[in-house]
């Protein structure tokens, strides 16, 4: 049995994060803990703003009359502008403290979501994405900074389950509430909401958070472009940010259109998708941290191979739909993201490992603005590849996506088995 960990984190001691045990995984201390409940509800802030542009699609393309392809331009619009803001950050993101950063690019997220809120027109809701992807972007490299600060290799698999559970807190109260909100007060509100909250956290954070700032000292390059240029030249780094890119370049193919593919091929209506969207958060809620609790008890290569042959198979399924009865759909929503969070909890956890102390705000700042980039580009093409006469016709060539996206699946596993023979020689070298 565990012993409750009952001494300070890492970032309190003033010491870099221990390296990695396979024997225990010691429990959270409660300034721990509320690092991850702090990050996990930023996390949900961030991807709400960018998951609710999905089930909005729809509402979105009718009433500010937007072609598929525009509508494609503007999600990838947001993670093109992250992507590049991501890398313009990479070179001072050791240089500065966590938290200071984190609250100024969490506050430039939300006066982002604010001008969407405020948007009437294409032209306008380009904009207003742009702006938020360029501090948005920012927000999740500098989350992931501070979890490697804080918390050791054999604690992180957990803290990636807790944070990323807000991936399924926005579908489980998120999309539903946003989609309740745009029916009755207009789709501008479902933005206003995410401001609001995030409002409410940021106002925690800087109350609570403690300064994170230990890898200061261990700082070597002064100018802010070498810093960035030295962290591009180590191979080890290359390799994790291209593990990093197919895994998020799949993933972006099909998230801009599903709604409308529910609503156009499968004849689910507008109003049953917020069911869909709670059923799968609800499930994503109790798998997420059991995969986090697992991926650290067991190979985390492993889980991710698993993870990816399910989400394939459940990718291929869903993407060659037809009608279907709702609880159908429901069940392939919920174990494709099964898969998914299989592929994307140990693929984080060991990516988080790569870089040492002192490069690790702007590995995580580069490895971000690929994630993104990767995910612009994956709404492009497939904003080329789908296609449908008009706004409430089928969509055509969706299931041509699900094996581009299965392609992707593989080429990343062979960089995530890289990565996690990386880590293995770092752990080596550090026992020895």
């Amino acid at each position: 049995m565990e012993e409750i960990n009952t001494t300070t984190s890492p970032t309190e001691q003033g010491q870099q994060a221990p390296a990695a045990d396979t024997k225990k995984a010691p429990l959270f201390t409660p300034y721990q803990a509320f690092v991850v409940a702090i990050l996990a509800l930023m996390q949900f802030t961030i991807i709400l703003d960018f998951m609710i542009l999905s089930p909005l699609g729809d509402i979105l393309m009718k009433t500010l009359k937007i072609t598929d392809a525009q509508f494609g331009t503007v999600v990838s619009a947001y993670a093109l502008s992250a992507g590049a803001s991501g890398l313009l950050a990479a070179g001072f993101a050791d240089k500065f403290d966590r938290k200071k950063l984190l609250l100024f690019f969490y506050t430039g997220f939300i006066l982002g979501t604010i001008f969407c809120g405020m948007a009437n027109s294409y032209a306008t809701l380009l904009i207003a994405r742009i702006v938020t992807g360029i501090f948005g972007g920012v927000v999740g490299s500098i989350g992931m900074a501070i979890i490697t600060d804080v918390f050791s290799i054999n604690q992180r698999g957990r803290v990636m389950g807790f944070v990323q559970m807000g991936f399924a807190a926005s579908q489980v109260l998120g999309i539903p509430i946003g989609l309740k909100i745009a029916s009755a007060m207009g789709w501008h509100w479902t933005f206003f909401m995410v401001v609001i909250f995030g409002a409410l956290i940021g106002i925690v954070t800087v109350i609570k958070l403690k300064p994170v700032n230990e890898h200061l000292k261990l700082q070597s390059d002064k100018n802010a472009f070498m810093h960035l240029w030295h962290t591009i030249q180590k191979r080890d780094y290359r390799i994790g940010f291209l593990a990093t890119a197919f895994l998020s370049l799949g993933g972006f193919m099909i998230m801009p259109f599903t709604t409308a593919f529910l609503v156009n091929n499968v004849n689910i209506a507008q109003d049953d998708l917020s069911t869909i969207f709670f059923c799968t958060g609800i499930g994503s809620v109790i798998i997420m941290p059991l995969i986090g609790k697992i991926s650290d008890s067991i190979d985390k290569f492993k889980l991710f191979t698993i993870g990816t042959i399910l989400a394939g198979v459940m990718v291929i399924i869903y993407t060659n739909l037809t009608p279907v009865p709702l609880w159908i759909v429901i069940m392939i929503n919920v174990v494709m993201f099964m898969g998914i969070m299989g592929r994307m909890v140990p693929s984080v956890a060991l990516n988080s490992a790569v870089p040492g102390m002192a490069d690790r705000g702007a590995y995580m700042s580069i490895n971000s603005s690929l994630q993104q980039a990767a995910g612009g580009i994956g709404a492009i093409v497939a904003g080329l590849i789908v296609m449908r006469p008009d706004q409430s016709s089928p969509l055509q060539n969706f299931n041509i996506l699900g094996y581009i996206m299965v392609a992707v699946f593989l080429l990343c596993m062979y960089f995530v088995y890289r990565v996690s023979k990386i880590v293995e020689k770092k752990a080596v070298k550090a026992a020895n």
